[in-house]
């Protein structure tokens, strides 16, 4: 805690109350901060504060509106102490209606003994100082979840990497591809442990910031899928897919949007009986897109179909089903649609009868592929083209296995382990996109991307590819002019769209 933290912050704007209060708690060497205008209040308590020590004169509707708008906005850990002078106590009507709105109040009625005042004040210091401790290990916690993640995640791209190029060798032992679709698949179940519970850290503690753009229905649908395919095809399931005709866009987070439908569709799946038939619709409805997921399976009884976005919770497994997850997917699901503006909400007949889960987000715009563009994809213009494609990373295994996937997807790709031999290459290469590493060992990808912008002009587009995973990592990147984020291990496919999109940007043969 600073000096800040452990200051009351008085409001007695009439009368010698002020002066009286800051004489009694200066005897038990507590400062305090006295507030002339009602204006001042919030500004200060936001600098910190252990309490607030107001007179119930003070307490007209505009004051009281503007403090209980302040303490609704507190952060979790937050519970300010609010100690009220009055002269009625509970007799009196604004005290009940105060107790009703601002909630963590003690109440010290007139004539109030020194002694009484000063003990109310040093309780709540108290209680208030445990809160900021909170707060520290919230931070604690953060700062681990973000160190952790970092420290999950490299190690799993290389062989996210390793994996791709081996599935895409000619190999006749169908040991080794056993093998590898094995590692394959436990690699993004770990990848999407990892995600889910660092994402639930961060939506608790207010920490997720979306990274909006211009997204497609066809490719949220898309890698949706792609997420769930090896699931679906693990359980023998059908999945009939509908979408609407023509480009429709969303302005929204693209990897949150797809997590999100991943979650509800991957939940369908897991409850689903084998050989299952699961239903994924979306429908443009006015201004809103409409996905829905329906399967036929274990389905959801009242109660649990009222608790089914909850932390933790989850619905029955249904015969011959196992258990399994963490309870989590849907929870998340549910929050980042909200925090896109949408909806997602779930129905069912009753156990066994399946459930059917609707996620309604606004879009942008409903529009049809240009003629330009349809003749562009006919001719193939673009296909083929010899992108230049710099890698920067001081994991050499990850740079290797990286360059290997891209030189068998045609393009041209050179690595570097640092940013001073990224920065030289690039003058040689004049690469037209760079996947870049933040954490280089002599200097931030950062300073890298700006160095290689200054000498490679301002086309270059760069892909951040970092195991911080957190918000602040992804508006400094954002910042720095980096056009795309990905987090270890890459979502290839994610990697492949970006990539093609760039190809289709510059005129290279």
């Amino acid at each position: 805690m600073n000096d800040l933290e452990q200051r009351i912050v008085v409001f007695a704007p009439v009368g010698k109350d002020a002066r009286l209060i800051t004489q009694v708690l200066g005897r038990a060497h507590l400062a305090c901060y006295i507030c002339s205008l009602q204006e001042e209040i919030v500004p200060e308590i936001e600098r910190g504060a252990a309490a607030l020590f107001v007179i119930e004169e003070a307490f007209n509707a505009a004051f009281l509106h503007q403090l209980t708008a302040f303490l609704a906005a507190q952060p979790a850990w937050s519970d300010l102490p609010v100690l009220v002078l009055s002269k009625e106590g509970l007799d009196s009507p604004g005290i009940r209606k105060i107790f009703e709105q601002v909630g963590n109040v003690t109440l010290l009625e007139r004539p109030v003994r020194s002694a009484t005042l000063l003990s109310a004040a040093l309780s709540a210091g108290r209680a208030r100082r445990r809160q900021y401790e909170m707060r520290d290990v919230d931070r604690r916690k953060d700062e681990f979840l973000a160190i952790l993640g970092h420290e999950l995640r490299n190690p799993l791209a290389p062989i996210r990497s390793a994996m791709d190029v081996l599935n895409r060798m000619p190999n006749n032992d169908a040991r080794v591809r056993n093998i590898t679709q094995v590692v394959e698949r436990q690699v993004k179940h770990l990848t999407r442990l990892v995600d889910d519970l660092l994402d639930v850290a961060r939506i608790t503690n207010d920490k997720v910031a979306l990274q909006v753009e211009r997204v497609s229905v066809a490719t949220v649908l898309q890698h949706a899928v792609e997420i769930c395919r090896q699931q679906i095809d693990a359980g023998g399931h059908t999945l009939e897919v509908h979408q609407p005709q023509g480009t429709v866009l969303l302005l929204g987070d693209h990897a949150r949007l797809v997590q999100s439908l991943a979650n509800v569709l991957g939940n369908a799946v897991k409850f689903s009986p084998p050989r299952s038939v699961i239903e994924l619709h979306a429908v443009v409805e006015g201004r809103d897109i409409v996905f829905t997921v329906r399967d036929y399976g274990a389905g959801l009884d009242q109660d649990t179909l009222a608790r089914i976005f909850e932390l933790f919770v989850q619905g029955p497994a249904g015969r011959g089903h196992a258990l399994g997850g963490l309870g989590i997917g849907l929870s998340l699901a549910q929050r980042f649609t909200r925090m896109h503006g949408g909806t997602l909400r779930a129905f069912s007949a009753g156990p066994g009868l399946g459930s059917q889960f609707v996620l309604r987000m606004p879009i942008v715009a409903a529009e049809r592929r240009s003629q330009e563009r349809l003749a562009k994809e006919a001719a193939g213009e673009g296909a083929g083209s010899l992108l230049r494609v710099l890698v920067v990373d001081d994991n050499e295994d990850g740079a290797d296995m990286l360059q290997a996937m891209l030189e068998m997807d045609g393009y041209h790709v050179a690595k570097a382990g640092d940013g001073a031999s990224a920065v030289a290459l690039a003058e040689r290469l004049r690469p037209h996109a760079v996947l870049m590493d933040i954490g280089l060992p002599d200097m931030q990808g950062h300073e890298a991307a700006r160095r290689i912008r200054e000498r490679c002009g301002e086309d270059v587009v760069f892909i951040a590819m970092t195991g911080w995973g957190h918000d602040e990592a992804r508006q400094r990147a954002s910042a720095a002019g980096m056009q795309h984020y990905l987090v270890k291990p890459v979502d290839l496919n994610v990697l492949r769209a970006y990539l093609a999109d760039i190809r289709e940007s510059f005129p290279v043969k």
